[in-house]
């Protein structure tokens, strides 16, 4: 009894949780990154290989623009263009990164934002709220100001304010969902400094992002060995505030405002959870849809060839259909 009560006291320090709810230790998590990735999934992959970041010929950056700050912290972002499009209004695309809620960084979309922007989009790379510093909505209310943020700052970036879209990668990708599925609900905008400007989105692309946390192909919210990554991006478990984890599930804000969207998939179902289920009520709405998967690839495809070009692809022309009526 003495070794389970040692053992429960010791995980309740190490992961913030406190008898009922995680609090934020404001230690920043570093276990996800695009290196460690590739070396664990080259076993199983040995042809993949990082794709290539190099910048393209003709696209300019503006880095590290606050774009929100908090007491003890700011939120930063990157806007990418090309440099002969300045003059004009282009579709811009909010990106948001991956790593469990609380882990990665926004330079985890650089290598992609570039080739986007190449083919003609403003690219915005931003940070947000990690379970580390702020609990859910946090992150939410974050990206939904950082849409505004563009919205107030088009002129100066070229942003064409009619044409946004918001593209996540897995916690990434879910945020993206839920952001664009809430288009218009009071429920997930805070007080900001650009109450006048709007944050819903045209379309969004959902790279391995799962659409449903209580739901039979849910992987989230298992902490039998260690308290799972949901669990503690809400602060409870399932069991104590399923509520919350409802709200949080793209799947049941899908609606008329909820704009068209990409799904680009892996060989990891857990990861597109309530996918089938949020496409059957997308076509009962009318709303248009793509599905793209890559039954042999792991979750980090997005990062690697030879699924990184495809993802380019598919994403690029579903963004030209959408936006920009190609």
């Amino acid at each position: 009894m003495k070794r389970y009560i040692f053992a429960l006291l010791l995980t309740s320090l190490t992961s913030g949780f406190c008898f009922g709810q995680i609090v934020p230790t404001g230690i920043r998590d570093t276990s996800f990154s695009v290196n460690g990735s590739y070396r664990n999934e080259k076993r199983a992959h040995p042809d993949m290989t990082i794709a290539d970041s190099t910048m393209p010929v003709g696209v300019q950056v503006f880095k590290n623009i606050i774009y929100k700050k908090y007491p003890k912290r700011s939120l930063y972002l990157d806007v990418y263009r090309k440099k002969e499009a300045a003059s004009k209004s282009e579709p811009a695309v909010l990106m948001v990164f991956g790593g469990g809620w609380r882990s990665g960084d926004r330079t985890h979309n650089y290598t992609l934002a570039r080739q986007l922007a190449s083919r003609g989009f403003v690219t915005i790379t931003a940070d947000y709220s990690l379970s580390t510093d702020a609990l859910y909505p946090a992150a939410v209310h974050d990206l939904k100001m950082a849409l505004k943020w563009l919205r107030a700052h088009s002129s100066e970036y070229g942003i064409d304010t009619a044409r946004i879209a918001i593209l996540g990668f897995s916690a990434g990708g879910q945020l993206a969902a839920l952001v664009g599925t809430t288009n218009g609900d009071p429920t997930f905008e805070s007080g900001d400094d650009y109450q006048k400007y709007s944050s819903t989105v045209q379309a969004i692309v959902d790279i391995d992002g799962t659409l449903a946390f209580i739901h039979p192909e849910s992987g989230e919210g298992d902490d039998s060995r260690s308290i799972s990554a949901a669990t503690n991006w809400f602060g409870y478990s399932k069991t104590q505030k399923p509520a919350l984890w409802e709200q949080a599930a793209p799947l049941n804000h899908a609606g008329k405002t909820t704009p068209p969207i990409l799904f680009l998939n892996s060989s990891v179902a857990r990861m597109h959870a309530g996918r089938d289920d949020m496409v059957k009520k997308l076509n009962a709405l009318g709303i248009y849809s793509e599905i793209h998967s890559f039954p042999e690839a792991p979750h980090t495809f997005m990062f690697f060839e030879p699924w990184f070009t495809p993802t380019l692809n598919y994403t690029s022309d579903f963004l030209k259909k959408i936006l920009a009526g190609e």
